[in-house]
């Protein structure tokens, strides 16, 4: 029996659209192909079409025969993954791949290649797909003690570290583009010159020095396509490009650029509530950076580790390693921080760390709880001093942080307050995670919902994210 998805096969649908032909006409097209290859056998109905639409999986080769009629129709290169179905050679799939240079530059050419031809750039509800626990870490796991294999030899001369710079400008402008819009707008743009940039580590010519940054390039890029998928609530697309970009900077020989891309995985983790996935993926940043992180990278990492910490209970831990990240820091230079690093100043580390005393206040005693709560509002108002103007969606979460912070502690005029700055700027951004923290607060204003500001403050909420939907 062919096998059936519970999920329609949205990506036949589409193609089918552009390509303009109908149920029956595709079985009639496969039928001839099929005869024209001396395949008798292979004769498929106008319902049989539309049970692939819904998403069984036909069997071998009428996916392929399916790919050849469409790419022949529309005039683009498809393969069988491209229609979300198996070919002869199995896509790449999970985070278990191999630490070579070759596989890494294969699996970024599939991803980006399927990605740019995905018809859907919005909220998918995919968080359920994502690899998790075990699954996930112990792959992952050797890129501690992963080192750099021997590129190709190549001659020198047709790509340099000029060439290099001006894809790292690049990136630079999809950072700020994403800081300022959310991840809606930009990603597939993102994902474009991350193509561009690891096509040319597949046909270029470089010296080793300038193929190490081109590997560093391309992970930094997959970095921000990535956390753009993330903030748009792909999140299994999000998780497959963090997976690679770690890959390449493995490639690159760059841990503290693996660091910084395990900590966006453990902020998803998080978001996702695997908690427990998100502190290992930050104790495994740490220790597979230990020896080339900066002191802004240590301070990063902790104070993720303090927030993680507190939502899960450990108040000791919490407070511990929030004193670290403010130690680390003080022994920073920023200056001479990588641009990846760039989010990371002081108002990125109080808001982290207002979050941290946020949440355990939750937690804590009533008496401890008033302490840990002006602890927060002094943190996140000091991160709300220091946003740079173009940080756009970090304001927003601050507001959002105090705004929960004052419900923590039933101060709930604070609270409304706070929530119609967050959602004034809501307006001006396509983030579904801001979305999600919203809805978050509304549920949390629940057992006040008798007060008049608490029922506004939900009232208020389920409009704009409504009306963002």
């Amino acid at each position: 029996m062919p096998r059936t998805n519970k999920t329609p096969n949205d990506l036949l649908s589409h193609w089918m659209a552009r390509s303009g032909i109908s149920n029956a006409e595709l079985a009639r097209a496969v039928t001839r192909r099929a005869r024209t290859a001396g395949l008798r056998g292979v004769c498929p109905s106008e319902g049989r079409v539309r049970a692939w639409r819904q998403g069984e999986t036909p069997r071998h080769p009428v996916p392929q025969l399916i790919a050849d009629h469409l790419r022949h129709t529309l005039g683009i290169h498809l393969t069988c993954a491209d229609i979300a179905m198996p070919g002869t050679v199995a896509a790449p799939a999970g985070p278990d791949l191999p630490w070579e240079p070759r596989s890494t530059i294969a699996v970024v050419d599939h991803l980006t290649r399927s990605e740019l031809m995905d018809p859907h750039t919005r909220h998918t509800n995919d968080a359920h797909t994502l690899h998790t626990g075990s699954e996930l870490l112990t792959p992952l796991q050797q890129w501690a003690v992963a080192t750099p294999s021997t590129l190709a030899k190549r001659g020198a001369g047709r790509i340099g570290m000029s060439d290099v710079a001006a894809i790292r400008e690049l990136t630079g402008m999809f950072r700020d583009a994403d800081n300022r819009h959310g991840g809606i707008l930009s990603r597939k743009a993102v994902i474009a010159q991350m193509q561009d940039a690891n096509t040319l580590l597949n046909t270029a010519t470089y010296t080793e020095t300038t193929g190490r940054a081109l590997f560093a390039a391309v992970a930094d890029l997959g970095s921000v396509a990535a956390w753009m998928a993330f903030d748009s609530g792909q999140h299994r697309t999000a998780q497959k490009i963090f997976i690679i970009a770690l890959h390449a900077a493995g490639e690159a020989g760059d841990k503290v650029l693996g660091a910084h891309i395990l900590q966006c995985m453990a902020r998803q983790m998080s978001h996702l509530n695997h908690y427990d996935d998100a502190l290992d993926l930050v104790a495994l940043a740490q220790y597979g950076a230990r020896r080339q992180a900066t002191w802004a990278t240590r301070s990063m990492l902790t104070a993720l580790d303090a927030r993680f910490q507190a939502i899960v209970g450990q108040l000791d831990a919490s407070e511990r390693a929030a004193g670290q990240a403010e130690e680390h820091f003080a022994r920073a230079t920023l200056a001479n921080e990588p641009p990846h690093m760039a989010f990371f100043d002081e108002a990125e580390l109080s808001a982290t760390l207002g979050v941290a005393h946020q949440i355990a206040a939750k937690h804590d005693t009533a008496i401890s709880r008033t302490r840990r709560a002006e602890r927060s509002l002094q943190l996140l108002g000091r991160a709300l001093e220091l946003r740079p103007a173009h940080r756009v969606r970090s304001t927003a979460f601050d507001h959002l942080g105090i705004a929960r912070t004052h419900l923590a502690v039933g101060e709930l005029a604070g609270a409304y307050q706070e929530t119609r700055r967050a959602l004034d700027l809501f307006a001006t951004i396509g983030s579904t995670r801001v979305s999600d923290r919203l809805g978050e607060l509304h549920d949390e204003a629940a057992p006040y919902a008798s007060s008049q500001q608490a029922a506004a403050l939900r009232e208020e909420i389920k409009e704009a994210v409504t009306a963002a939907a």
